[in-house]
């Protein structure tokens, strides 16, 4: 693993909440993105070599929609840059870790990503992201 790519933080408004992040950070975001796949847009804040996410849903059975019925606004995920997703996820695999898709996909910001299951990872959901 290279670095921590980006913390996702799930939102029920993306402009309300990107007002917020921008007061935060003092800057405002440098990309707002749709994942249709994911049924999400997404908006990115960078801060040094990290960013932050922050994700909404776009209907009302998208992954961000069920977990925000779930466990309400919050951190979401963390996102881990790797250089070779496949090797990883090989890896990470023959260590005992369990994917929730085995096979990575396209995801916002120029990454092919794949998460891991919180069930294996001590209920964190983690992202692996290779750029693009």
């Amino acid at each position: 693993m290279l670095r921590i790519d980006h913390i996702g933080i799930a939102v029920k408004n993306l402009e309300s909440s990107s007002a917020v992040f921008e007061k935060l950070l003092g800057k405002p975001s440098y990309k707002t993105e749709t994942v249709e796949s994911e049924s999400v847009t997404t908006e990115f804040f960078e801060i040094g070599e990290s960013k932050v996410e922050l994700l909404v849903a776009e209907s009302n059975d998208s992954p961000i929609a069920k977990f925000i019925e779930k466990r309400g606004e919050g951190i979401h995920h963390i996102a881990f840059e790797v250089e070779n997703i496949v090797a990883e996820i090989e890896r990470l695999k023959n260590e005992g870790f369990q994917f929730i898709a085995d096979q990575p996909k396209k995801g916002a910001d120029n990454k092919i990503i794949c998460f891991l299951h919180p069930k294996s990872t001590n209920g964190v959901l983690v992202e692996l992201c290779q750029s693009v």
